[in-house]
């Protein structure tokens, strides 16, 4: 039975990481596709390791459990530095109803709201 249990895991953790990649894919700026990009590792890639326990050794375990706090730790850190260069570098939030508000690369004519 857990056999089951440990196949649908596995299904799913692969159902995230190809929504994920359609998402970054399909998605038009670069804002958006850290945001599927971030939510891919966290949710895919971990369950996919969690489902590595199946085998009830504890190094794996005690491994995998390693390995989920990492990505924990470094998956918004990693999308932080990332966003935080793209906005450096002025690029802009090109999805329907995106507003920036931050206000710091913003002309004196050019208003606070994007279509």
């Amino acid at each position: 039975m857990s056999a089951y249990i440990y196949d649908v895991f596995v299904v799913l953790g692969l159902l995230v990481m190809t929504l994920g990649v359609f998402g970054i894919i399909r998605m038009p700026d670069l804002y958006m596709k850290l945001h599927a990009a971030s939510k891919t590792v966290v949710l895919g890639v971990m369950v996919l390791a969690l489902t590595a326990t199946a085998l009830h050794e504890e190094s794996v375990v005690a491994r995998t459990i390693l390995l989920c706090l990492i990505l924990v730790v470094t998956t918004p850190v990693s999308s932080h530095a990332v966003g935080r260069a793209g906005f450096l570098l002025h690029e802009r939030m090109s999805s329907p109803g995106a507003v920036d508000e931050s206000g710091s690369h913003l002309g004196e004519d050019t208003p606070t709201w994007r279509l």
